[in-house]
């Protein structure tokens, strides 16, 4: 009842009132209220959902107090001395190798930043599976590493803490976290009975109060001691478990735990039997007890055995549970659990809910407490395998894992905790038993070999587990521990363990096995092999490099050598299961062999590293024999697939070529394959080695002298491509060290330069494509060279370089000069390239570097040979291979072939014969005696050859061989003649080869292949065929009868490879008796063929006196081949083919030739960007006006011709919105991108701003349609307008765009938006601007220099305007009259113009009070060609001196642009009362006929000189003449000037005012004063004094340049300044209408554009400055026409007067456009913005992005930002850049290019230390910003070449 009182009390004093209670020393009656308390307040039978639990147990944990303070009060007691912050999957953390001792270790950004790694080799990363940081744990990282508070270990001198502050703690939280429990058994169900989302609703119900328990965790380690207590505590766990009698509720739940426990356990036998989950029977022999059953006790039996089923008997065919027998270990591994404590109890229930993310961080976030560390570590081991099995069931199987790694590896990467645990709870039994289990779940009956009768049962990979890698998790903690040494040891010295691991590992032995196809393709392709791969790697190398890192020294010795017998043991044991015995299964191939592998990789080690001897470790001769069986099968089929002979089974099986091979795999793959067979080579019978090979190879039936053959199993395409396979084997065979002498750094050298020999790598690629082991590539291992050193003693670095068109380059290494000389190994290439295109592409960067370096220019080089390392001792034997009868008669046959030109020989395969005949010559095997004389006939045993020694062999001749023929071979029709055969040479021959019989039992298949090449004696042939035709596939259509012949051959590999010597050099005695002597030795290493045979011979001369002579008398006699066979016709047909094809290729050459002249010419004259010094070949504007009518090309139809009214022709162009003069600002820096809270960016200072500003304000106060001409628009979302310059017709281009809509292929653009690609250059194009028709009249009275007085022309001009009101008329084609018919050319001038309206948006053409209205259309079009001419102003660099014309001007089109907005704009009439030009000109009278309530016009001070003089152009009579053009600019040029004295007198003191008004008023009088600055500005300064308003406004505001003086000098200067922007765009439009060249102003430039502009009398430009005065030109009286204009300002009410005046004062220069400035380190950018909230959505951005020209921070893709189905970053766009945006997206460190509806991916412009881009930070090195790229973006953006230079467009559909 008490209870009940309490908690309806107020809950604050209440929990004060308990804790006073309790501090009592009899607190009984205190803890009786508390627990009565609680029972009523935490009742789990109230929903979970209800707060106010949560809420009293905050009030009474704070014992009255806030909880905020209790906080902050708890943590001041905080002393732990780890971070241990957990973060959860896309956190970004660091990971440093210097520091770190675990390969895990990371670390948190903030303890990162604050500890000192300059110089470490660290890198950011985004967390995968979630982790913790490890700063102040020295277990995982070394000190020096830590950050400045967890070195201080700030942790240790806290005060202890009072204890009363956590006495409410310790009594309220055991009944809170068992009231969690409660609510998580009541919430489980069984996975039959519930669905998903039931766990998923429970745990949501249960969020807050786990928050709860992970904010009492951030309260520091004095809250954790508290928690663990409670948590590892066995007694409150019995207390509370099962609940007290009377609670009903209680023991149901209980009872509800119980049987989920229950569940847990490992289902028996009988249950599994019964639920259906059992594994159907293997095959029908399962009856027999072959099944798995028989299976397992076979693999396992000397480690496991079966558990009886109940009833003694046991059920064959069900696969059992694996329990280890020896009573030692625990046997309960796999059995059910025991809950001692609360942690025990959690685990399981976050476990049986598959790892909830928050309790995974609860549990984390507890493991800085040490006790609780070990604790939650032994807990979860004891879960383990309870772990395994709901991984298995788990749909999530994925998120399962990376929870599962998040927490195992923070507990395993420490080696004192992996060493306690493995003593204490067995944790490698544990691991190896339940992965054992594991993969037991998924093994099927091996069918490699015997498919019957085999007993091996293997993997299979198209299971889930397998196929989504479910068993990571727990081969990574294994992998993880093994990493460990103490841990390893135990491993290694714990036989039964690893007997039992090697079962494992043969589980693997033999997966994926392939069966060639051999009728039709496979229909579907499997992509198992994935997983099989994967699988390999990762459950069985992975280990294995874990423990041979343990395996370094010699004390290990032992070790090494179980591993080592119990890998032969489990080998023997699988040759048994599959049922081999010598033969391997015809058309099979798999390529994992584990066993294999285990056993090479440590045979290796031993004698590499522990100097054991290597023949104590091999087995039997039989034995190795097995074993060199299937590596060689894999090598063989290597070469059969590249041979297409595996085409049926689809790309999957090329796939597994090249994976096999790949730089990931190839440590753990083919590089111990090759070695084991190195191993065999090097132990067994040289001839049995070498016949194994050639027959798996499958090129026996080649290897015949006769010049046709029959080949039982291969086609005839495919005996070459297999043969060079085979001889290349042998020579990578022969000649590779990896693993037989060569020491790391060697190895790593030579790795090294093989990638770099195929292409130029980037850093990372290079990282990436070197094989980690034996070489770890991060921290040096002690002794050997590290990574960077060995890169930069072998390669060049090439930084990056930009082209402005090409494509952004990333730096790159490439081989030094001295490598390609003396250590490109063509021989190691092979072995590493994945694609055949990689050998090429070697070879021929190989030939560039010889031609470069002239040390061999003629024809194609041969492949170098490369002199190897010398064999370690141990493997001595392997040279026997290259001294054996054997390869020295297939090497014969070979050149005999070669020589003769039989089908299917190569230059390829000649090469290897040469290199083979080297490798023999180098590597001399120790005789007993030298054989310098040739043996006597009578001692040799061999038909062929008298010994084993290739030098001796050399020279030995064979006079006849015998060969078995088709009868229909050339050979037999030659032998009409009764064969010599008497001779005794021939009997003697036939004698040997019965001997030989005897001799060569060796083996049987040694003999059988020595029968087969000699095909010498019939008998033995009759003995061989049929039983090869037996087994083998025999084609269809009997072959014809074989029959025996002899040869007359009477040559020795000497004569052979001087006569192909002669071959090769085409021409007859190419050595000279004497060339032995001449020779050099140093200039053989690199050539062609010659020269490697001239080296052999040489090296054969200079270690054999015998040779040496031999040579000589063969050069002395030597003559042309003559074939054995007569010239059939076939050879005549040869012959003409090849004449033909000869013929054929010089035909190709020659139309290539032409058609290459043809491109280049093209490209001169049509590259726009690309080449900014190329010419303007079509500089429309310059060419136009001199000839008499200008001729076009159509690039469609290919026809020149005018344009004419009916058919106009029509530019090229590309229209596009632009705000980048809006972007300008008055300073010429750039501005900063924030980096920090306090840094801003403000965009008022900006052009477009400015102009919006005065804009509004004019029409705050003047007439709408005076405003409207006073001012330009188009800063913001003006229309640029940009050509490639090639022209077509517009009907052709009309039907191009037709053929466009109709093809489907999926452009990068849009056909319909009009969008298309200039049909000759492919440049980007969305309109096209018709020409106007060239005219021949006028054109030179139009150019001739005038010598009118300017008051005549100025009245000539108001003439002209005059003519506007009837100008309609004029135009005899113009739309006035409705009767009249339209042009095509007025028609597509019109869509022109609409096409241009479309082209911005709404809200940049509209700034009249009412929109649509003419007058607003008037603004539009002159601004588009203001826009135009400012744009190609910034293009040159923003003057006309700097020269950056000619790119800007090819692809200007303002020429013909002004002619047709010329046509538009006349339309419009102005109205000639208020004609600007009149006031420009004449001293009006006063008008007082204004009436008062219409606004005033805009006062000509006002007026932007710049639009007026554009609008006068635009509106008066085309042509133009140009002495009216001259007139128009002198007379705004007088305004322009009086313009700047009033805004510079604005800027005066006062007093400075008053000084200038009376010293410029004494000079008013003098002859010139109409053109000395001081007397006019003396009378502007009088004029504008008149009225106060004007100078008084702007005296609260103290100018910046108030406080220097002005000086004459700096008034001269600040006109000019004002003036200029005004001359530099007269002088531009004058170019362009009158094709002037701009002078490339050699002086300063003021006085190059006066001049230009005709402002100077020439006489008038001497050489000292020019004051701009000086320009002027009146032709009333100056002051008079001043006052006027004055007067307009001055007459001005005062509220207009006021505000108005801001518009007196105007700067009109502009700084080149920027984009913003940003930090070298991209860090800086990364750290403050990744993080940051949008301003928008006040949410963290998945994909923060920033407009690099606005410094917005915008949502990229983000669905919160979006408005009207619009995402931020386009929205963004079209209001920052009219629809092009510059976006840095922040976690890709990328830049993407928005353009209207499209999008492309820009690049980046930070770049690594090695040149490279981090595309999504995937590598996470420190990236710095690349000056050049960044220039190069800026470049494209002013230029607005988005759309030609980047090639990737695609459209974004408003999504980004």
């Amino acid at each position: 009842m008490m209870a009940a009182s309490l908690v309806r009390r107020d809950k604050k004093s209440t929990a004060a009132h308990l804790k006073a209670d309790l501090n009592w020393t009899d607190n009984s009656s205190g803890v009786r209220q508390l627990q009565e308390l609680l029972d009523c307040v935490l009742n789990p039978e109230k929903p979970a959902a209800d707060t106010e639990a949560l809420d009293w147990c905050k009030c009474l944990i704070a014992g009255g107090e806030g909880f905020e303070e209790f906080c902050k009060m708890v943590r001041s007691y905080d002393n732990a001395t780890l971070c241990g912050l957990v973060w959860t999957a896309n956190f970004v953390a660091y990971r440093c190798r210097t520091c770190g001792i675990s390969p895990c270790m990371s670390l948190c950004a903030e303890c990162f930043n604050n500890g000192d790694h300059t110089g470490h080799d660290f890198n950011m990363f985004r967390s995968q599976a979630g982790g913790a940081c490890d700063c102040g744990d020295s277990n995982v990282m070394r000190e020096t590493g830590f950050c400045n508070r967890h070195r201080l270990r700030t942790g240790e001198n806290v005060p202890t803490v009072p204890r009363d502050l956590l006495l409410m703690s310790e009594m309220v939280l055991p009944r809170f976290i068992i009231c969690i429990i409660q609510y998580l058994r009541d919430g489980y169900t069984e996975p039959d009975t519930s669905t998903e989302r039931d766990l998923q609703k429970v745990l949501q119900q249960l969020e807050p109060q786990i928050s709860f328990l992970e904010e009492l965790t951030k309260m520091g380690g004095a809250m954790r001691t508290v928690l663990t207590k409670i948590l590892t505590n066995q007694q409150i766990f019995k207390d509370l478990s099962m609940g007290q009698e009377e609670n009903i509720y209680a023991k149901k739940n209980y009872e509800k735990y119980l049987s989920a426990l229950k569940n847990s356990g490992l289902v028996s036998v009988e249950e599994k039997a019964q639920s259906g989950a059992a594994e159907p029977t293997l095959g029908a022999e399962a009856g027999a007890g072959a099944g798995a059953l028989g299976l397992l006790v076979v693999i396992l039996l000397p480690v496991v055995f079966l558990k009886e089923d109940q009833d003694g008997g046991q059920s064959v065919g069900q696969r059992k549970r694996v329990k280890l027998s020896s009573t030692a270990k625990d046997p309960s591994i796999m059995d059910s659990l025991k809950h001692k404590c609360f942690l025990e109890e959690l685990l399981f229930w976050t476990i049986k809910y598959e790892f909830p993310q928050k309790m995974v961080t609860f549990l984390l976030n507890m493991l800085p407490d040490q006790d609780y560390k070990i604790t939650f570590t032994k807990t979860f081991v004891q879960h383990y395998a309870f772990i395994m099995k709901t991984l298995m069931k788990s749909q999530e199987s994925d998120t399962m894992s990376n929870r599962i790694v998040h927490i195992s590896v923070q507990l395993f990467s420490n080696e004192e905790l992996a060493r306690h645990v493995t003593e204490e709870c067995q944790l490698l039994d544990i691991m190896v038993t339940v992965l054992l289990y594991m993969m037991e779940s998924c093994l099927i009956k091996s069918e490699l070999q015997d498919e019957e009768n085999s007993r091996h049962v293997v993997v299979n990979c198209s299971e889930p587990l397998l196929k989504n890698n479910t068993y990571w998790p727990l081969v990574s903690d294994f992998i993880n521990i093994l990493s460990h040494q103490s841990v390893a040891k135990q491993f290694l010295e714990d036989h039964s363990l690893l007997m039992l691991w090697m079962s494992f590992v043969s589980f693997f032995q033999g997966m994926n096995l392939n069966k060639r196809e051999l009728s039709e393709h496979v229909e579907f392709e499997s992509q198992t092999y994935y997983a099989a791969f994967a699988a390999e790697l990762e459950a069985c190398a992975q280990p294995m490099w874990g423990l041979l890192t343990h395996c370094k020294v010699k004390e290990t010795q032992e070790y090494t050598k179980t591993v080592v017998r119990y890998c032969l043991e489990t080998l023997q044991i699988w040759f048994d299961a599959i049922g081999f015995v010598d033969e391997p299964a015809p058309n099979q191939v798999t390529f994992h062999l584990p066993l294999h592998r285990y056993y090479a990789m440590f045979l290796s080690k031993a004698v590499k590293c522990q100097g054991l001897d290597l023949d104590s470790l091999l087995p039997h001769q039989e034995m190795l024999m097995k074993i060199m069986v299937h590596p060689l099968q894999i090598q063989a089929s290597l070469s059969e697939i590249h041979s297409n002979m595996w085409v049926r089974n689809g790309l999957q099986i090329k796939g597994q070529a090249m994976t096999y091979v790949q730089s990931h795999f190839c440590n753990s793959m083919i590089d111990p394959d090759i070695f084991l067979l190195q191993v065999c080579a090097s132990r067994l019978d040289p001839d049995y080695f070498i016949s194994s090979v050639f027959e798996r190879f499958k090129v026996v039936d080649l290897l015949t002298m006769a010049s046709v053959h029959q080949n039982a199993v291969l086609d005839g395409e495919q005996e070459r491509p297999m043969l060079e396979g085979a001889l290349t084997f042998l020579v990578i065979l022969s000649s590779l060290r990896i693993h037989l002498g060569m020491a790391d750094d060697e190895i790593l050298r030579a790795e090294m330069v093989s990638q770099l020999c195929m292409n130029d790598r980037t850093h990372s690629s290079l990282l990436d494509l070197i094989p980690e082991n034996p070489n770890p590539k991060s921290g040096i291992v002690p002794g050997s060279c590290s990574f960077e050193e060995m890169l930069s003693a072998v390669a060049d670095f090439k930084a990056p370089v930009f082209e402005p068109g090409g494509s952004m380059q990333q730096g790159m290494y490439t081989p030094k000069a001295e490598v390609w000389e003396k250590e490109f190994d063509p021989i190691m290439v092979v072995l590493r390239t994945v694609y055949r295109r990689d050998v090429q592409s070697a070879m021929d960067r190989y030939s560039a570097f010889l031609k470069q370096s002239g040390m061999h220019t003629t024809g194609n080089p041969w492949p170098p040979y490369k002199e190897r390392t010398p064999l370690h001792p141990c493997y001595k034997g392997l040279d026997r291979l290259l001294h054996c009868k054997t390869l020295h008669i297939v090497i014969f046959t070979l050149l005999y072939k070669i020589w003769l030109d039989h089908s299917n020989m190569s230059e390829h395969v000649l090469c290897m014969v040469l290199y083979l005949i080297e490798l023999g010559l180098d590597n001399q095997v120790q005789e007993d005696k030298e054989d310098e004389e040739p043996c006597i006939e009578e001692h040799c045993h061999d038909s062929w050859f008298p010994g084993t020694n290739l030098l001796s062999n050399l020279h030995h001749v064979i006079n006849y061989v015998r060969v078995r023929v088709p009868e229909t071979a050339p050979e037999v029709k030659r032998e009409k003649d009764p064969p010599p055969s008497t001779s005794a040479e021939a009997s003697n021959f036939g004698q040997n080869v019965r001997e030989a019989q005897v001799f060569s039992l060796v083996a049987e298949r040694r003999r059988k292949f020595q029968e087969i090449i000699n095909r010498s004696s019939t008998e033995a042939s009759q003995v061989v065929r049929p039983k090869s035709s037996s087994t083998r596939w025999v084609p269809p259509g009997t072959p014809p009868q074989l029959v025996t012949e002899i040869l007359e051959i009477r040559e020795s590999m000497l004569s052979l490879l001087i006569k192909l010597h002669q071959k090769l050099s085409a021409k007859q005695n190419s050595l000279s008796v004497t060339w032995l002597e001449d020779m050099e030795t140093n200039s053989h290493a690199h050539g062609d063929g010659i020269t490697a045979i001239e080296r052999i011979l040489a090296k054969a001369a200079t270690r054999s006196r015998q040779s040496k002579r031999s040579i000589q008398e063969i050069c002395g006699k030597v003559s042309p081949p003559v074939a054995p066979k007569k010239n059939s016709p076939t050879d005549k047909k040869t012959m003409d083919k090849d004449e033909r094809r000869q013929r054929a290729r010089e035909r190709q050459q020659k139309l290539l030739a032409e058609f290459a002249s043809r491109q280049k010419s093209f490209m001169e004259t049509a590259m726009d960007v690309e080449s900014p010094d190329a010419d303007a070949a079509m500089d429309l504007g310059a060419s136009e006006v001199m000839e008499s009518e200008v001729l076009y090309d159509c690039v469609i139809c290919g026809q020149s011709g005018p344009s004419t009214e009916d058919r106009p022709t029509g530019l090229v162009v590309l229209l596009q919105a632009s705000s980048v003069l809006g972007h300008r600002c008055k300073s010429d820096e750039m501005k900063k991108l924030p980096t920090t809270d306090d840094e801003h960016i403000y965009p008022a200072d900006t052009c477009g701003a400015a102009h919006d500003v005065r804009l509004a304000l004019m029409q705050r106060f003047f007439k709408d349609s005076s405003c409207l001409q006073s001012v330009s628009i188009g800063w913001d979302g003006g229309v640029y307008v940009q050509t490639c310059g090639h022209t077509l017709h517009i009907d052709c281009h009309k039907s191009y765009m037709e053929s466009l809509r109709n093809d489907q292929v999926l452009q990068g653009f849009s056909v319909d938006k009009g969008e298309f690609t200039c049909p000759l250059c492919r440049q980007f194009a969305n309109s096209v601007l018709p020409c106007r028709p060239g005219r021949s009249t006028e054109v030179v009275s139009w150019h001739m220099p005038t010598n009118k007085k300017t008051a005549v022309l100025v009245k000539e001009v108001e003439d002209l305007q005059e003519q506007l009101g009837l100008f309609p008329i004029l135009l005899s084609h113009f739309a006035t009259f409705p009767f009249q018919t339209e042009s095509n050319l007025s028609k597509e001038m019109e869509s022109f113009i609409k096409d241009i309206k479309n082209t911005t948006q709404r809200k940049y053409m509209d700034y009249g009070k009412n929109p649509g209205s003419p007058d607003n259309d008037f603004l539009f079009m002159y601004s588009v060609a203001r826009t135009n001419l400012e744009l190609e102003l910034v293009h040159r660099g923003g003057n006309l001196c700097s020269g950056g014309a000619s790119a800007a001007a090819k692809r200007s089109c303002l020429n013909q642009l002004f002619h047709v907005l010329a046509m538009h704009m006349r339309l419009y009439s102005i109205d000639s009362a208020y004609n600007p030009w009149t006031r420009l000109t004449q001293v009006a009278q006063r008008r007082d006929d204004c009436l008062d309530d219409e606004r005033p016009e805009v006062p000509m001070l006002f007026r932007d000189c710049p639009s007026l003089l554009i609008i006068f152009v635009l509106t008066m009579p085309q042509p133009l003449r140009k002495e009216h053009f001259i007139c128009l600019v002198r007379m705004l040029y007088n305004l322009q000037y009086t313009q700047a004295l009033a805004s510079l007198s604005a800027k005066f003191s006062p007093e400075e005012r008053q000084a200038w008004s009376t010293s410029g008023a004494l000079k008013k009088n003098a002859v010139n004063a109409e053109r000395s600055y001081d007397a006019l500005l003396s009378h502007v300064i009088g004029e504008l004094s008149k009225v106060k308003t004007v100078y008084d406004v702007n005296t609260e505001v103290p100018s910046m340049l108030s406080s220097s003086v002005w000086s004459p000098h700096s008034i001269e200067y600040s006109l000019q300044q004002f003036c200029l922007p005004y001359l530099r765009l007269s002088c531009l439009l004058q170019h362009h209408l009158y094709g002037d060249k701009l002078s490339g102003c050699p002086v300063e430039e003021f006085s190059g554009l006066a001049g230009c502009l005709g402002l100077l009398a020439p006489a008038l430009q001497p050489s000292n400055p020019i004051y701009s005065a000086s320009c002027l030109d009146w032709t009333v009286n100056a002051f008079d026409l001043m006052t006027q204009w004055c007067s307009e300002v001055t007459g001005l009410s005062d509220t207009q007067a006021k505000k108005s005046i801001t518009l007196l004062v105007q700067d009109p220069q502009w700084a080149s456009p920027h984009l913003l400035h940003l930090p070298d380190h991209y860090n800086i950018i990364f750290q403050y913005y990744h993080k940051k909230a949008c301003t928008a959505c006040k949410k963290v951005p998945k994909d923060p992005a920033l407009c690099l020209v606005c410094g917005a921070f915008v949502c990229l893709k983000g669905l919160c930002c979006k408005q009207q189905g619009i995402c931020e970053c386009v929205l963004h766009s079209q209001h920052c850049g009219a629809a092009t945006g510059i976006f840095l997206l922040i976690n890709a460190s990328v830049i993407i290019i928005i353009r209207g509806h499209r999008f492309c991916l820009w690049g980046s412009v930070y770049l690594d230390a090695h040149g490279e881009e981090d595309r999504d930070l995937r590598r996470g090195k420190p990236l710095f910003l690349c000056v050049e790229r960044y220039r190069v973006l800026q470049q494209q953006w002013v230029s607005h070449t988005f759309d030609h230079i980047n090639k990737r467009w695609g459209p974004h559909y408003n999504g980004l």
